[in-house]
């Protein structure tokens, strides 16, 4: 069922956006050239390695190691902070590769170094938007971002999902989270707190669909987090299945 909804609203949302897109892509080619569209490979369903689309978002550096801040222009920090540089996706969604709304995609280096606990996010196709986007996005941990995940899926119905969406467009309408503070994103933590670079080409290659546990449960323990809004959040709780190729929920 959620497919056959994946897949229905993406081509009317595209539909209808299908202007926007061609403003977007002309914008782009006219203040950084092109190409217009970014790739690159993110850890998808039981860890398996698919590849990203998205609107490209920053210049090509001026010289080797500049800041990726420093390469972002005004287009590109527009098109962050609304998400519109994530409308590709739309694409990525009919193919199969991802869903409405789950969790973000992880790279690969850095779900390699996922615990067994937190690899629980690869149950699911990842999603376009998702309960840790419109809970804080990149200005909470990445630790913050998967207990939210880890939470979602144990709680996923119907009506949460629509309060996502419309979490999600009032982000588009009022962008907030697109970065962290200083305008650099915190890197990944694993949960004993070692902090992973997760750009070298020398880190862990992404987790195969085979690696992905397959113990029958595995227990998330309750975690409070803070929320932008100051209040206390209580993250995932209780079992939470685990398995080789997953069926998705209905809702």
């Amino acid at each position: 069922m959620r497919r056959v909804v994946d897949v229905v609203v993406c081509v009317t949302i595209g539909i209808v956006v299908a202007p926007v897109v061609g403003l977007v892509a002309l914008a782009i080619l006219l203040t950084m050239g092109g190409p217009v569209l970014f790739r690159q490979e993110r850890a998808g369903r039981g860890g398996e390695v698919f590849t990203l689309v998205k609107f490209r978002s920053m210049r090509p550096a001026d010289y080797h190691g500049q800041q990726d801040v420093e390469r972002i222009p005004a287009l590109g920090r527009f098109l962050r902070g609304s998400g519109l540089d994530e409308l590709p996706q739309l694409w990525n969604i009919v193919r199969g590769d991802m869903s409405i709304i789950g969790p973000r995609p992880a790279l690969p280096n850095q779900a390699a170094h996922f615990s067994p606990r937190q690899r629980g996010r690869l149950v699911v196709r990842p999603g376009l938007t998702g309960w840790a986007q419109v809970n804080g996005r990149n200005a909470i941990s990445w630790t913050e971002r998967i207990e939210l995940d880890l939470w979602y899926l144990q709680n996923r119905s119907f009506a949460l999902d629509m309060r996502i969406v419309a979490l999600t467009a009032l982000r588009v309408i009022r962008p907030s989270g697109a970065r962290g503070a200083g305008g650099v994103n915190e890197g990944f933590r694993t949960e004993s707190g070692q902090l992973i670079d997760i750009w070298t080409a020398d880190a862990p290659p992404a987790p195969r669909p085979l690696d992905v546990p397959t113990e029958p449960l595995v227990v998330v323990p309750r975690v409070t987090l803070p929320r932008p809004n100051g209040a206390s959040y209580a993250a995932a709780t209780g079992p939470m299945p685990i398995v080789d190729q997953p069926e998705e929920p209905r809702w």
